[in-house]
């Protein structure tokens, strides 16, 4: 559908944004006291209040519209059967396959897939419980004391933030590290810390060429073999992740230690495939398994329940009525659990990559906003520092609370004034300050005449600034697995609105095809000429500066 904006639906809410967009919050909760029951729902142990969004009713059932005639229903049918929907890539799209707890078949050009997953999954619980009992020795004869992740993308931030989000659930005994970029000071400050009869390293790249994780992996590959005196002893110490099997043999990994995923898995996606190993080590097969099923119960939610119930559906649909009616170009995300500070991170590549395009699924340019830029960072630190702009500055900039009830071991009164904390922005943002109450405060503070008129405008908030909040019982492994589906599913939503493909990413392609010409332009001697004067001047200027 490459005219949206034709669609009768768009062409509603455009006329509905016209009667509704100067509406104020505290006007919309003083007409209905039943809004907060009315805009909140449950799910997968996730509680969603979305009633502190600019919204009536009637703009629900226009968005709901909007996505039936974008097709939304019948294109969750096609993902979870399997359908080619990366049609860039003439794949399937089945990272829900790898949580499916259904006994069904699912039949991939004309494969069952489920039996291979299912193997995986098996091969991956074995050897964790292997490296966590003990059995898995070092070529000393030790036991395992630390696991070195090395990927990068969704190899890499997909377990780095599921292990960091449910520490309190790791093996005692096991350190996680990961390993991404290709600055050297990252791994070998990583291996500094390490003892090589301790340590095992996982290497997750599909293809095991991608440059940065080779790179890393050789460098680990050398200190290890230099400290322990053999190539051999590799077998112990190094597992991949992969599908290469020759490439990982010739970097001398058993293949029998290779765990395999498979092309219609896409990055950003892969956290519930085997790249997922280091999740299971550190939490353990069943709290891996419980990570499972909380997805498996958001896919659930997702595929049964009517759009209006939907809670991937309307959180994915509000940030459609930000962005394309009130320009919105940003997303925040605000979790209130210091556990979660890498989730924001998580989602930039989630969302950006997915849904950051400008060409339609017909090869067309679109017309309208796609995906926003997505960010943030723990909550409290946000509201140090960023939050000014969020409440008076000149942005509409939608905000995602995320917060836990209950924060096992911790002391009071944290949890009190962090969750205090949470619900009084919210209200900030809702409520604003408008200039009666400023001028109230300021008579109450003895501060009259000149003096208040001239401080009035900078203390007036004009609020009516929209957030959601996604309240759960506590940080456990399948809640987390609901919390990661539901964005996924909402990042789906919105690029079936926009008719673009979510799962492809060529816009990563271009910038690693030039650093292989710049990286050769960089060992060879003299003058660079062959790119614009900026990039030649940069070259150069680095070759005539570094060091001989």
């Amino acid at each position: 559908m490459s005219n949206l904006t034709q669609t009768p639906a768009w062409l509603a809410l455009e006329e509905h944004f016209k009667e509704v967009s100067h509406l104020h919050l505290r006007d919309l909760f003083n007409d209905d006291p039943q809004r907060f029951d009315k805009f909140s729902l449950e799910s997968g142990g996730l509680f969603f209040d979305y009633s502190k969004n600019r919204i009536t009713a009637q703009t629900m059932t226009l968005l709901m519209d909007l996505a039936r005639q974008c097709g939304l229903e019948a294109r969750i049918k096609a993902m979870f059967s399997g359908q080619k929907i990366n049609s860039t890539e003439h794949r399937a799209v089945l990272h829900t396959a790898l949580r499916n707890l259904d006994k069904h078949p699912l039949i991939v050009d004309g494969e069952d897939v489920m039996p291979k997953v299912n193997a995986v999954k098996e091969k991956i619980g074995d050897f964790s419980d292997k490296v966590r009992s003990g059995e898995w020795l070092g070529y000393t004869g030790k036991v395992i004391t630390d696991i070195v992740n090395i990927g990068i993308g969704g190899s890499d931030l997909g377990p780095l933030m599921v292990c960091q989000a449910l520490k309190d659930y790791g093996h005692k005994r096991l350190k996680m590290h990961f390993v991404s970029t290709v600055d050297g000071d990252q791994v070998m400050s990583v291996l500094a810390e390490l003892n090589p009869e301790t340590t095992l390293f996982i290497i997750s790249s599909k293809t095991f060429t991608t440059q940065e994780t080779l790179t890393n992996a050789r460098t680990s590959r050398a200190w290890f073999v230099k400290a322990s005196g053999d190539e051999k002893h590799i077998a112990k110490h190094f597992v991949a992740v992969s599908t290469n099997a020759k490439a990982v043999g010739e970097f001398g990994i058993d293949t029998n230690n290779m765990f395999e995923f498979w092309d219609w898995v896409g990055g950003r996606y892969s956290l519930w495939s085997a790249i997922g190993l280091p999740i299971a080590i550190y939490l353990g097969k069943h709290n891996y398994q419980d990570l499972l099923h909380g997805a498996y119960t958001m896919d659930q939610h997702f595929c049964s329940k009517p759009l209006e119930q939907n809670l991937p559906v309307i959180m994915g649909m509000l940030g459609v009525w930000y962005v394309n009616f009130f320009g919105a170009s940003t997303q925040l995300i605000s979790p209130y659990n210091q556990s979660l500070y890498r989730f924001p991170a998580y989602l930039q590549q989630l969302d950006m990559e997915s849904n950051g395009k400008t060409v339609d699924l017909d090869g067309k340019r679109v017309n309208y906003r796609t995906g926003p830029v997505v960010w943030g960072d723990t909550g409290i630190n946000g509201q140090h520092a960023y939050y000014q702009l969020l409440h008076q500055g000149s942005q509409i900039v939608p905000v995602d609370f995320i917060a836990t009830i209950e924060h096992p071991d911790i002391p009071e009164p944290h949890n009190t004034i962090l969750m205090a904390n949470v619900f009084a922005q919210t209200e900030a943002f809702l409520r604003g300050k408008n200039e009666a109450e400023v001028r109230a405060e300021l008579d109450i503070q003895g501060i009259t005449g000149e003096a208040q008129d001239a401080l009035v405008p900078h203390k007036v908030f004009e609020g009516n600034r929209p957030t959601n909040t996604i309240l759960m019982q506590r940080l456990s492994p399948r809640r987390l697995g609901a919390l990661i589906a539901l964005y996924e599913h909402k990042v789906f939503v919105q690029g079936t609105v926009w008719n673009i493909n979510s799962y492809d990413q060529w816009g990563v392609e271009l910038g690693k095809q030039l650093a292989k010409a710049i990286e050769a332009d960089l060992t060879t001697p003299g003058l660079t000429t062959n790119h614009d004067a900026s990039t030649n001047g940069l070259v150069n200027y680095y070759k005539r500066n570094t060091p001989r």
